[in-house]
């Protein structure tokens, strides 16, 4: 997926076109977490459509639940679901600056190879 640290340097326009693919991969995975946690919450805690999204959106985002949860089940569900989404928060900041790091870091290699080629009359 990414080049080699022999190759050159990608293009902007490629390099570009592949931060984008990768943030749709992003929102693909994150709004599949969201669908789960509306569903299980529509399910298990009986909430109305856009309360099972808001409930889901603030747990996927890291603010917490907003309505209290009456059955074991439902919050038995949550308590899964908020682990679950841990996990897709960092997943998805890593699909998001995987790119952007590995330019930077191919760039700094980049560097360092033409700094140390011994080729090189100085």
């Amino acid at each position: 997926m990414y080049e080699h640290r022999s190759d050159a340097l990608l293009p902007l326009r490629e390099f570009a076109l592949r931060v984008v693919r990768q943030i749709f991969i992003a929102a693909f995975v994150a709004g599949g977490a969201l669908a789960i946690g509306a569903v299980g919450y529509h399910c298990l805690a009986d909430l109305p459509w856009v309360d099972s999204i808001l409930n889901a959106a603030m747990i996927l985002g890291g603010m917490g639940p907003v309505d209290l949860l009456h059955s074991n089940a439902a919050k038995l569900f949550a308590a899964g679901y908020a682990l679950f989404s841990g996990i897709v928060f960092i997943g998805v900041a890593g699909l998001i600056l995987a790119p952007l790091f590995h330019r930077v870091l191919h760039r700094f290699h980049l560097e360092l190879e033409e700094f140390d080629d011994p080729r090189r009359d100085d």
